[in-house]
């Protein structure tokens, strides 16, 4: 008998027929013989829809106030998942993520997780029923409600598989797997079996959306297996595991991010603690910057630029605007239209002529870079949002990715 956390997102759980469906899947699972605790997100775009509500409302909804309404879309689904399983003769039981034992630090809205108290979770375990659980949700220790943010159901289902030293963690979306690039742009991008928690890492903080970045992180943390695949399948998907026993293609995928806006700060002295300065006032709005650049210094003065969630673009705007004179800087702009391409593979670590070979992609078909970022198995280069989709397919193309046509649903 084994133990198993699988995780469904919102289209799985989208509606009365999908729910039902979900728990026939998971009745045979713990038909051969495995103990289950199941992750369920909010149904469909129910979390959109109390986003837009409380925007209805309040044009800057209060933090605490909006935890308390978006927790409301995972506690529906996980009481309607629990009533399908008990229609089908199971043993079911749902618990929110304050009584799943989920502990949270204080900040609103994105939370992260600090302890899992999963005593209740093996209690039912231990009494043979199977244990839904609200995800994206856990309980502050200033005892609130605390959402995790985006992609937090993930992150919740891998917490849950760490504490309670599940076999795997199984995620169940609306694609097959990880994919070498999002099949909506490269129709004969292929599905991946296996994937590094290093190079899923670099996937997601790249714009792929299969898994949150949290939850990949997590995962390689606490060494837990994940099982990437459809809930409209019974194919296999996707493994992310550790790097031994894999083979180390030079390049595993491409990824693309248009989420992402960027700011110039230009004329800025160049000098110790400005930079500091800068975004340690972006720190304090909790905003996270991605890529930086400055360029050579001329005359004392250099040019600062940096990339940020465009939802944040507003608020680092602000932060900056209004140091902009206090430094000594000439000016600033903002740019929304902006997108990044990653290119991502553990080979890429021993391989001196990967990044030529990208440049050189992209200059034969006209796209110009704005700017590049690397790490020791990623190359990420800012280019317009207009070349974004042309740009990936030449780089797919180039590198040799392509395998058999992929689902138009599915996505890297």
């Amino acid at each position: 008998m084994g133990r198993v956390v699988q995780k469904y997102g919102g289209t799985s759980v989208a509606g009365p027929e999908r729910i039902k469906a979900v728990a026939q899947r998971i009745a045979k699972t713990a038909a051969e013989g495995n103990e289950m605790v199941v992750v369920v997100s909010a149904m469909g775009k129910a979390t959109d829809d109390l986003v837009n509500l409380a925007h209805e409302i309040s044009p800057v909804p209060h933090a605490r106030e909006m935890d308390m309404l978006l927790s409301a879309g995972e506690r529906i689904s996980m009481a309607l998942l629990s009533m399908a399983l008990i229609e089908l003769g199971w043993d079911a039981i749902s618990f929110t993520g304050s009584q799943a034992g989920i502990v949270t630090d204080t900040s609103h809205t994105k939370a992260r997780i600090i302890e899992v108290k999963a005593h209740r979770i093996e209690e039912a375990l231990a009494a043979g029923k199977i244990v839904i659980v609200a995800g994206f949700q856990g309980v502050s220790t200033e005892r609130d409600v605390t959402t995790l943010g985006r992609g937090g159901s993930d992150t919740t289902a891998v917490a849950l598989a760490a504490a309670l030293n599940a076999d795997v963690c199984e995620i169940f979306t609306d694609v097959a797997g990880v994919f070498t690039a999002d099949p909506r742009t490269v129709p004969n991008a292929r599905k991946l079996p296996f994937v590094t928690y290093e190079e899923m890492l670099e996937m997601a903080a790249s714009g792929a959306g299969v898994l949150a970045l949290r939850s990949v992180e997590f995962a390689r943390t606490h060494g837990v297996v994940i099982h990437c695949r459809s809930s409209f399948t019974e194919e296999p998907g996707t493994l992310v595991t550790e790097e031994e026993n894999l083979e180390k293609a030079l390049v595993t995928a491409v990824a693309q991010d248009t989420s992402e806006a960027m700011i110039r700060v230009g004329g800025v002295p160049d000098r110790p603690g400005i930079a500091a300065r800068i975004f340690g006032d972006i720190a304090k709005e909790r905003i996270n910057v991605d890529m930086i650049v400055q360029n050579v210094s001329r005359e004392g003065k250099a040019d600062l630029t940096f990339t940020m969630p465009k939802e944040d673009l507003v608020r680092s705007g602000d932060a900056v605007r209004r140091i902009v004179s206090e430094i000594g800087a000439e000016d600033f702009s903002a740019d929304s239209d902006i997108a990044k391409l990653s290119l991502i593979g553990a080979g890429m670590k021993t391989d001196p002529g990967v990044a030529a070979e990208m440049f050189s992609a992209l200059a034969e078909e006209g796209i110009n870079i704005e700017m590049i970022s690397t790490s020791s198995i990623r190359i990420s280069c800012v280019v317009n949002a207009m070349d974004i989709q042309r740009a990936v397919r030449v780089i797919h193309d180039r590198f040799g990715l392509e395998g058999a046509p992929a689902g138009a649903a599915s996505r890297a």
